[in-house]
Formats: structure tokens, C-alpha cells, sequence
């Protein structure tokens, strides 16, 4: 395990204590800090400061309990990000119940295995995305509805059970290990799964935020992705919290647009974001001349490979860095690149200190430099999820003598710097070679005319399998036969021959999952639909 240069952990170091809940910590703590007065969360209706989001959530808690919600309780929380998200957050976690976080733009279908394996009673909603939640209730799987903006019929209106309930709440006093939240996955790569994280995470994966990305005073951090997602959880509402910083509230979808206006208008120092996110916004002519980012002083990049090209073109035309981590909803954060290191572009940085992680072969031992494993790590690491929440089954079969899977191929090089080479799953065989999509994905998108790439199988009875690449063009620039020989020939520069994809299909934009990330088993399934 490598840590990060010139970085030091300070005395208690994601030293967990026994007794813990995530809103006492993020929260509570800042307020008894005296920083009731300091704004903590900016969103387009004005700013909301620590002490008014404390005494929110202390009403909202009240209001809960007062209709029955107590310790244990599953609540659902379906809407988009906004003060109200944080807020029923906090107050569940508050009163020790869990709230189980969805995307709220899933269909009633999507939300139907999740409500009958978690069954929540209650669901929180936001009303432009209710109505999902109001045809599932009337199958009779949600007790409640309470509605934030908009409640019909015997929904509890949320402002009124929030003002109807003033009073301090102590927080329950929780166990470090006692579960606080669940955060279900979208089921992209099967049926969704509900990770259970205990209270302990707020200190485990709080202090490596604190290490890789030491905060600022003056800090404002903005992300772009839904807080259903535990990345964005963390990254933009509780981290800024618990580090006393003010966090910034992205409203509508994460478009170029929207995000270059949202870092100008809050003056954001730090921005979390994907990779695709980044892509389309170096795609947009001049942009760097029409929106003001000078308050950036980083951006931070997730989700899939960021590439080294857009590495340096984000840094040529915007002038900070961006750093790339990578993570896992069973854990958040477990590798990243920060201040403390120097970055190596294409790779995802060092495992940050203290945290228990490895890539081991097939026989469960670490790999050498420029070797191939799995990524795995530790379930002693108090960052770790408890379990997969109702399915015993699932949970046990991703631990491996005292290693969680991540499902991910990876391979270290010399000094410790780790590479993703891309999903077990997505990693296959051509003429019994075995070909990692990104390495070929990453060299392709060092073409002047792709914007981006994904590289797939295609079933072939003499070789096994082709390697067939879909490209989005840049602006500009068309599809033909002549291009694609240009692009494989641009390839033999780039990789090894037997890496160069026999098939080059054009397409205007590649499906993605609710993340970000790349659908490389819609495209298998989709051969001619480009």
C-alpha cells in the first residue's frame, strides 16, 4: 500500500469513536464551533447558515417524530438536490432512522424492486418527481408520502410538518457501527443493490476528504451529481459540512452550461464532477473566455477514466488542476490524486493513507509493478460498507478472505500510482490476448477529431472476439471510411498493433448511466443501431 507524498495524517486520524451520528458530526459540532452564523449551504433561493440549517433540521426531526417516524425506521428520499434533500437527511439520520436514497428521476418499475425489498414507510418526495412514488403507492408499499412543494390529497405537506414542530432535538446517540443510511444503485449492471453504511463512515471517509484535499476557509465546493449518489453525498453536502466550508447547490441538470454558470455565480473554489461532464464542456468553443472561473483553484474528476488528453487540455485552457480519485458506493473514496502528490495523468493517483487496499491476482496476492489484478479492499477498513441491505447472499459473495471486490481490473506501476483498466466484466479476449477497453479508449481520444470512445467486443468465430470502437466526432468533422482508416492508423502510434480495433462505428453520443459512466452492454446489444 502506497500513501501520498509530502501528506501527514494528524493525531486521531480516522480513529472511529464508539458512539457516533452523522448529523451530530456534521452539523451540531459546527454550531457548538460558533459557526452558526457562517453560511454553510448557497442554492438559488439565497443561502442558508449553519445555525438556520440546525435549527431546520431539529424542526423537520420533530415534525417526523411526531408522525411516528423513530430509530430503525426506513424512509425514502426521491428528489432532486436541494435544501429540503438536506435537511430530511439530516433529521432522519438525527432521529437514528435510515434514509434510503434513490435517483429520483427512476420510473415506477425501477422504484418497484427497491420498495419491496426496503420497504420504507414513509417517502420523502420532491412534487416534480412524486409522480413515480404516488403509482407505487397505490399498490399499497409506501405508507406515507410527505411532498415538498406541492402535496395533494393526504400527503403530508412539508413545510408544514417542518414549521409545525419548532424545539431543539438532541441527536440519537448512535454506535460508530449502527447503520445510518442506504444508498440504492441504479441497476445498471443488474438488480439494483441497497449499500448499508454505519455512522462510522462520516470519520473514515471524512478524514481521507480532509488529507487528499486539505479545505480552505473560503472555500465553496459544488458538484454535479444527484446526492442519491454516495460521491456527491460526500463530496458536497457532508464533507463542506463537517470541514466548516459552505457547499454549493447545483439546481437542474448538470449541462455544460448550467455547470459553468453555477462555478461563476457561487464563485465555487472546487468542483466535483465526471468525466463525461468535463469532456462536453472542453467541447464548447472559447468557453474559458465566456464564463468566469477564475475562482476555481481545482476540479475533481470521477466516475470513468478522465484521459490524459482532457488532463491537459482542461489545464491549458482553464489554468487549475483536476485531480482524478476513484471510488465505490460500498466505500466512496478509496484512491486519489491531490495537492500533497504529483499527478500522473491516466492514472487514478495512490491509495491514500491508512486505507486498506490492493490489486491481487487470482490466487489473493498483491501483483507486482505493470501487472494485472483485481482492486480490492480491505474489510477491516472502517470505511467499508456493512452489507448489501436484505441480501446476505449478495454481500457475502463480493468478500474474499478479508477483501471486498470492487469488480474493477487495475495494475500499479513503479512508483505506486494506480491505473483502472476497466470493469472485470467489460475486459475481454481477442485472438486470446486479453484487451482492456480504456487503455484502448484513452489512446483513441488522443485524436484530434474524437470527443469520446468506447471500445466493446464483437463476437468472432476465427479470433474470438473483435475489438470494435464507437466514436463521437468532434464538431466539425464527419463520419467515413477514410476517417476511420486515419483513427486506426493514428492507433498504431498509440498502442500495440494487436490493440487497434478492426471495426470503427460513428455514433452522435454514447448511453450513459445516471453517473456518467459508460454502457458498454447497451452498445454490445445495440451492433447496427449506431
Amino acid at each position: 500500500m502506497s500513501n501520498l507524498e509530502g501528506t501527514s495524517p494528524w493525531p486521531g486520524y480516522r480513529e472511529v469513536p464508539e458512539r457516533l451520528n452523522i448529523a451530530r458530526e456534521v452539523l451540531d459540532l459546527q454550531v457548538e464551533r460558533g459557526f452558526g452564523g457562517k453560511p454553510a449551504l448557497l442554492h438559488s433561493g439565497g443561502v442558508l447558515t449553519y445555525g438556520e440549517l440546525s435549527r431546520q433540521v431539529d424542526f423537520f426531526a420533530n415534525g417526523l417524530s411526531g408522525i411516528g417516524i423513530k430509530r430503525t425506521d426506513l424512509v425514502l428520499i426521491c428528489m432532486p438536490n436541494s435544501p429540503e434533500f438536506a435537511i430530511s437527511y439530516l433529521a432522519l439520520v438525527k432521529l437514528g432512522a435510515l434514509p434510503v436514497l434513490v435517483n429520483s428521476f427512476l420510473t415506477a418499475s425501477e422504484l418497484g424492486f427497491i420498495l419491496n425489498q426496503a420497504k420504507p414507510r414513509f417517502a420523502i418526495v420532491e412534487a416534480s418527481r412524486a409522480e413515480s412514488i404516488r403509482k407505487i403507492r397505490l399498490g399499497g408499499l409506501v405508507e406515507k408520502i410527505v411532498c415538498v412543494r406541492g402535496a395533494e390529497g393526504d400527503e403530508i405537506d412539508f413545510e408544514s410538518l417542518m414549521f409545525g414542530h419548532t424545539g431543539n432535538l438532541q441527536a440519537v446517540d448512535t454506535g460508530a457501527d449502527d447503520p445510518a443510511f442506504i444508498v440504492y444503485t441504479s441497476g445498471t449492471t443488474g438488480r439494483p443493490k441497497g449499500i448499508v453504511h454505519g455512522h462510522r463512515w462520516i470519520v473514515a471517509l471524512g478524514d481521507l476528504n480532509r488529507l487528499r484535499l486539505p479545505p480552505q476557509e473560503s472555500d465553496v465546493v459544488m458538484a454535479t451529481g444527484e446526492w442519491s449518489f454516495i460521491s456527491a453525498l460526500g463530496h458536497n453536502l457532508l464533507f463542506p459540512l463537517r470541514n466548516g466550508v459552505r457547499g454549493a447547490i447545483l439546481t437542474g441538470r448538470a449541462t455544460p452550461e448550467n455547470v459553468l454558470e453555477g462555478v461563476g455565480r457561487y464563485i465555487v473554489t472546487v468542483l466535483y464532477s465526471v468525466a463525461t461532464v468535463y469532456r462536453r464542456i472542453l467541447a464548447i468553443a472559447n468557453f474559458e473566455k465566456q464564463y468566469n472561473l477564475s475562482s476555481l483553484r481545482c476540479a475533481n474528476s470521477t466516475g470513468e477514466a478522465l484521459r490524459e488528453v482532457t488532463y491537459h487540455e482542461w489545464k491549458r485552457r482553464v489554468g487549475c488542476e483536476i485531480y482524478e480519485h476513484y471510488g465505490v458506493s460500498e466505500f466512496q473514496l478509496v484512491i486519489g490524486q491531490g495537492p500533497g502528490n504529483t499527478v500522473k495523468p491516466g492514472s487514478i493517483g495512490k491509495p491514500l493513507f491508512g486505507v486498506g487496499v490492493s490489486i491481487l491476482d487470482d490466487n489473493g496476492r498483491s501483483v507486482r509493478s505493470g501487472e494485472i489484478g483485481h482492486l480490492a479492499i480491505s474489510t477491516e477498513d472502517p470505511g467499508l460498507f456493512i452489507g448489501y441491505y436484505n441480501d446476505p447472499d449478495r454481500t457475502q459473495s463480493s468478500l474474499r478472505s478479508g477483501w471486498y471486490c470492487t469488480g474493477d481490473i487495475a495494475y500499479p506501476d513503479e512508483e505506486g500510482c494506480f491505473y483502472v483498466a476497466g470493469r472485470s466484466d467489460d475486459c475481454f479476449k481477442s485472438r486470446g490476448i486479453f484487451i482492456a477497453p480504456t487503455e484502448v479508449e484513452n489512446a483513441l481520444q488522443k485524436h484530434p477529431c474524437v470527443v469520446e470512445a468506447a471500445v466493446v467486443p464483437e463476437p468472432d468465430p476465427e479470433i474470438g472476439n473483435k475489438i470494435r470502437a464507437i466514436v463521437v466526432l468532434q464538431e466539425g468533422h464527419d463520419p467515413s471510411t477514410a476517417l476511420a482508416d486515419s483513427i486506426r492508423a493514428f492507433l498504431r502510434s498509440q498502442v500495440a498493433p494487436f490493440k487497434v480495433p478492426q471495426e470503427i462505428d460513428f455514433t452522435l453520443s454514447l448511453p450513459k448511466s445516471p453517473v456518467g459512466k459508460i454502457l458498454r452492454s447497451v452498445l454490445t446489444k445495440s451492433r447496427g443501431e449506431c
